[in-house]
C-alpha cells in the first residue's frame, strides 16, 4: 500500500471470476473482442504507422494523429488477459506488437508515429491537441500491465525511455502542460514499478502547473509555429480552435487549464480529460498523503454526482466539445456521456475509494459499471457506442469502429482486468466492494483469507460470502451496502447483525471458517431528477438494483412518448432466459392516448381526450440496441 492509502485493491492476479452474469461477457471479451481490435488496428493502418515509423518512412501517416494509444490500450487489454489466462497465440501477438512498438523509438526515447513521419521538426510545439503527452501515458499504462503480467520488461523499457526523454525535455526546454491529460497518472504507476521517484515528480510538475502555466493559450496566437497547422485552413489546429475560445476569448476549462486545481469548484470541460485528471491527482494524493488534495476532489466528485451525471453514470452532456455544461444540464436525446468517459469515472472512483475507504465511491462504480459502461458494448462484443443516449428516435446505433478509436480498446481493458474492483484490503480490514460470483486469496494483517462469494447479481438480491483464513485471525470484513438498497439483511453463520442504511456493515470478529449471507431487496423503483433538469420533467427512470431500465420500440406497438405510467403502479420482474442471452425485464401498466377517438380530428379540448390502457416492457439500459433498430426511452412521462 503506498503511504496514506486507506485501502489498496486485491490484485486481479489473486482472483478469479466464476459468476454467471459477468463470465460470457468476460470470455467473449477475451475470445472475440480482444482478437476483433486487433484486426481494426490492422484494417486501420494504427499498427501501419509504427512499421513505416520503424522503416524511417517520410509521410504516409494514417487515422487520427493519436492513434498510437488505440495499440497501447489494446496491449494493455491483452496484457490483463495474459495475467489471468495462458494464451500462447495472444501472447505471441503482443510480442509482435511490442517488437513493432520498440523499433519505431526513436534514439533519444521519443516515440509518436505521426511526428515521426508527418512533422519531426514540431515535436512538443502543440501541447494542447497533438496527444504526444497523452499517447506517452498509455504506452506507459501498458508497459506496467505488460511487466506485472509476464515479468517481462520489454515494453517496460521502450516506456521508461519515452519517459525518460520527457523528463529530460520539460525540465527547461518545454514548459507546459497536456491539453489531454493521461501521462499524470501513467507516472505513479510506472514510478511504483520502476521505484523512481522523479516520475512522481514529473507527475506533480503537470498537475501543479496546470491553471497558472499560458502555454496553451499561447500556441493559439502562434499557430504558424506549431504542429497541426494548416495554413490553407482545415487542419488540426483550426478544428481544435472552437472548444478553447468563447465570444472571441480563450477559455481553457476544456482542457481543466482555466484554474489551478484549488480554485476549480466544479467538473469543467472534456469529460475524460477530466476524468484521467482527477485520477491523476488522486494517484498523486496516495504518494503525497496529501489530505488537501484529497478533500478538494472529493469537493469535485460532490459536484459532478450530485448536479452533472446522469442517472446511469454517464458524464459529460454535450456533443460539443464532449464535454459537462452547466448544473442540471443533461438533455437526454442530444446526451454524450462518452464511453470513455464512464471508464475514466470508475477510475477515478476506485482512487477516492483506496483514498478514503467510503463506500459511495464504489456505489458509483457499481452503477457506472452495469448501466454507463456496459451499454457501449455489444452482446457479440464487435460493436461499440461512443457516446450513449439516454433517448433515441432509432438512429443510434453501434459502430464495429471509429475513426476516433479511443473508446473500443478502453472498453476492453477495463472488462479485461474487472476483478480488481471486487475486493479491497486496509488496517486488518477485507472490504467486499462489488457482488459477483470469484473467489481469490487476500493477505489481511499478514494472513492469507480464502474467499469464495456466490451470487446471481444483479438478477438476484442473495450473495453467500465464505470466509477462511489460513488461522483463526480477528479481522473486520466491510461488507457494502449498495445506496439503492431500502431493505437489507446480514447474517454470519446463521446469526442476524445490525445493518446500516447506507455505508458498509462492519462485522469485526475473529474469523476461522465462516459463512456470510446477505439479501439486498430489490424491488422496482421509479425515480425521479432534481426539478431543475428539464427533460425530465414529469418523467420517471424505472431502476431495479443496480440497473436502470428502458423502453425499445421493438417491444412497443406505439411511439415511446406516447406511454405513461403511475409510479405507484405494481411492477413486475421477471427473468426471461430467452430474451438477450437472459435478463430481468419489467412488466406493467401504462395509458395511450385512444386514437380512435382522434379520426378525423386534429385538436380537441383537453377535457375530451381519452386514454386507455396499454403493456410496458423496460429491459436493462446496457442491453439497448441489440435487437431490432428502433426507438430507446429512460425517462417514461409520468401521469
Amino acid at each position: 500500500m503506498t503511504n496514506d492509502q486507506h485501502a489498496e485493491s486485491v490484485a486481479l492476479t489473486d482472483v478469479t471470476i466464476d459468476d454467471e452474469f459477468w463470465n460470457p461477457r468476460l470470455e467473449n471479451n477475451r475470445e472475440v473482442t480482444i482478437e476483433y481490435q486487433y484486426d481494426q488496428l490492422e484494417e486501420s493502418d494504427c499498427l501501419e504507422n509504427f512499421r513505416r515509423a520503424a522503416e524511417g518512412a517520410d509521410g504516409g501517416f494514417e487515422g487520427m494523429w493519436f492513434a498510437d494509444s488505440d495499440a497501447y490500450k489494446w496491449l494493455e487489454a491483452a496484457s490483463y488477459v495474459l495475467a489471468t489466462h495462458d494464451d500462447a497465440d495472444l501472447r505471441r501477438r503482443v510480442d509482435e506488437v511490442i517488437e513493432l512498438v520498440a523499433a519505431a523509438q526513436e534514439a533519444d526515447g521519443y516515440l509518436n508515429t505521426y511526428f515521426t513521419l508527418e512533422e519531426p521538426e514540431k515535436k512538443w510545439t502543440n501541447l494542447n491537441m497533438m496527444h504526444e503527452l497523452y499517447c506517452a501515458g498509455h504506452l506507459i499504462e501498458a508497459a506496467v500491465a505488460h511487466h506485472r503480467a509476464t515479468g517481462e520488461s520489454s515494453l517496460l523499457e521502450v516506456a521508461t525511455r519515452l519517459a525518460d526523454h520527457i523528463d529530460s525535455v520539460f525540465d527547461g526546454e518545454v514548459d507546459g502542460v497536456p491539453g489531454h491529460e493521461e501521462i499524470e497518472l501513467a507516472l505513479v504507476k510506472l514510478a511504483r514499478v520502476t521505484d523512481e521517484q522523479r516520475y512522481v515528480d514529473l507527475a506533480r510538475y503537470f498537475v501543479e502547473l496546470r491553471g497558472h502555466d499560458d502555454r496553451l493559450e499561447w500556441e493559439f496566437e502562434h499557430v504558424e509555429e506549431i504542429a497541426g497547422y494548416d495554413p490553407d485552413g482545415g487542419g488540426i489546429v483550426e478544428g481544435a480552435r472552437d472548444v478553447f475560445y468563447e465570444d472571441g476569448e480563450y477559455d481553457g476549462s476544456y482542457a481543466q487549464a482555466h484554474a489551478p486545481f484549488f480554485d476549480q469548484e466544479a467538473v469543467e470541460g472534456h469529460s475524460v480529460r477530466a476524468m484521467y485528471y482527477y485520477t491523476g491527482v488522486a494517484d498523486l494524493a496516495a504518494e503525497t498523503g496529501d489530505e488537501e488534495l484529497i478533500d478538494h476532489l472529493e469537493s469535485l466528485w460532490e459536484n459532478m454526482t450530485e448536479k452533472r451525471m446522469y442517472v446511469t453514470g454517464g458524464i459529460g452532456s454535450s456533443e460539443y466539445g464532449e464535454r459537462f455544461t452547466e448544473d442540471y444540464d443533461l438533455p437526454n436525446d442530444t446526451a454524450y456521456a462518452e464511453t470513455c468517459a464512464a471508464i475514466g469515472s470508475i477510475f477515478w472512483s476506485q482512487r477516492l475509494f483506496e483514498l478514503t475507504g467510503k463506500a459511495r465511491y464504489a456505489d458509483l462504480i457499481e452503477r457506472t459499471l452495469y448501466n454507463g459502461f456496459l451499454a457501449g458494448v455489444s452482446l457479440d462484443g464487435t460493436e461499440f457506442f461512443y457516446d450513449n443516449r439516454l433517448e433515441s428516435a432509432g438512429d443510434h446505433h453501434r459502430q464495429g469502429w471509429f475513426h476516433c478509436a479511443c473508446c473500443p480498446p478502453n472498453v476492453a481493458r477495463l472488462l479485461a482486468s474487472l476483478e480488481r474492483y471486487i475486493y479491497a484490503t486496509g488496517d486488518n480490514c477485507l472490504y467486499i466492494n462489488q457482488y459477483l460470483g470469484s473467489e481469490g486469496t487476500v493477505t489481511v494483517d499478514g494472513i492469507a483469507v480464502d474467499i469464495v462469494q456466490t451470487t446471481d447479481y444483479p438478477w438476484d438480491e442473495d450473495v453467500r460470502i465464505d470466509v477462511q483464513p489460513a488461522e483463526p485471525t480477528a479481522f473486520t470484513v466491510s461488507l457494502r451496502v449498495p445506496d439503492w438498497c431500502e431493505e437489507a439483511s446480514v447474517s454470519v453463520n446463521g446469526e442476524p447483525v445490525s445493518v446500516p442504511d447506507d455505508g458498509y456493515v462492519e462485522l469485526d470478529r475473529e474469523w476461522d471458517d465462516d459463512r456470510i449471507d446477505a439479501t439486498f431487496e430489490q424491488r422496482v423503483v421509479p425515480v425521479r431528477s432534481h426539478p431543475a433538469v428539464e427533460d425530465n420533467r414529469g418523467r420517471v427512470a424505472l431502476t431495479r438494483g443496480p440497473l436502470v431500465y428502458c423502453l425499445e420500440g421493438v417491444d412497443h406497438e406505439r411511439p415511446l412518448g406516447q406511454y405513461r405510467i403511475d409510479p405507484e403502479t405494481t411492477f413486475d420482474a421477471s427473468f426471461r432466459e430467452e430474451l438477450l442471452e437472459g435478463a430481468v425485464t419489467i412488466d406493467g401498466e401504462a395509458t395511450v392516448p385512444d386514437l380512435e377517438e382522434w379520426e378525423g380530428r386534429l385538436y380537441r379540448p383537453d377535457d375530451e381526450a381519452s386514454s386507455r390502457t396499454a403493456s410496458i416492457t423496460a429491459v436493462p439500459y446496457y442491453l439497448w440496441d441489440n435487437r431490432d433498430p428502433g426507438e430507446l426511452l429512460v425517462w417514461i412521462r409520468a401521469t
